[in-house]
This record gives structure tokens, C-alpha cells and sequence, in this order.
């Protein structure tokens, strides 16, 4: 594997990290320079966007979501000359609260697109494909 395929890996796997751990600023920093969305949903743009919504979508118990996000199937194409990568990979969430037990609430597919620059590999975009919905009353606010 090469190092930008290991660094790649290593930024989606933070993501996930971070979700998981109710770290919301943290994975907005992540796209400080980037689009992040939901297929046929608005795409959200930098660090402010981002972290508004995902503070406006997802509920906290006691600062975390009580989830687990699981990445498989991951692919990675590098373009190493022009310093852009893509990838994509498929996710399920688990969860379970005091009121729920635990079960796969979401599975999808997210299809990333990577920049790199100074200070490394970034996210440039990345695509959110729900393909799976299961009992979300405890993970994600209904939308007004």
C-alpha cells in the first residue's frame, strides 16, 4: 500500500472516529475546504456549514451518538502526479441507547474525492448514498 493510500484510509477512518466519539467540530474541520452532503440533499461547504449541520441533524446522549460507524470495501484511486485522489467505500452505523438496542440504524455508500496539499491528503468531497434505513428516532432529528 502506498503512503497515500494509507493516508486516505487513515482520513476516513477519522472521520468515522470522530462521529462516533461526538466529535462534531472535529469532523467539520475536516471539510474546511470541501463539499459534504447527502445525494439529492443540500451540499454544505467548509468547516461553519458543516458543523451546523450536523449539530442541527444528529442527536448527542451524553456528548456522543452511541454509534459505531463500520467502513468496508474501500477502493482508493491515486493520481499521484496531479495530487487528487478518489475512493469509495460502503458504511453501516450501528447503534444502541438505553432505549434502543443495538442494530444497524443506516448503510450506504460514500464516494470521496481527495486533494493534496501542504499539509497533506484532504477532503475535497465527499457524497453521502443512503441505500439502507432503519430505526433512526434516536440518531438523526426529524427535519423542520
Amino acid at each position: 500500500m502506498t503512503h497515500a493510500h494509507e493516508a486516505i484510509t487513515a482520513l476516513i477512518h477519522r472521520y468515522a472516529e470522530r462521529v462516533d466519539g461526538g466529535d462534531l467540530a472535529g469532523v467539520a474541520a475536516l471539510f474546511a475546504d470541501s463539499t459534504y452532503g447527502a445525494e439529492g440533499g443540500p451540499q454544505r461547504r467548509g468547516t461553519a456549514e458543516v458543523l451546523a449541520a450536523l449539530r442541527d441533524a444528529i442527536i448527542l446522549h451524553d456528548g456522543v451518538p452511541r454509534t459505531k460507524h463500520v467502513i468496508t470495501n474501500l477502493t482508493i484511486d491515486v493520481d499521484e502526479t496531479a495530487g487528487t485522489a478518489a475512493a469509495r467505500s460502503y458504511f453501516t452505523v450501528l447503534q444502541a441507547t438505553p432505549t434502543l438496542a443495538l442494530q444497524p440504524i443506516l448503510a450506504g455508500r460514500y464516494h470521496d474525492r481527495f486533494g493534496r496539499g501542504a499539509g497533506g491528503w484532504h477532503f475535497a468531497d465527499r457524497r453521502i448514498f443512503i441505500d439502507l434505513i432503519g430505526e433512526l428516532r434516536e440518531h438523526v432529528r426529524p427535519r423542520r
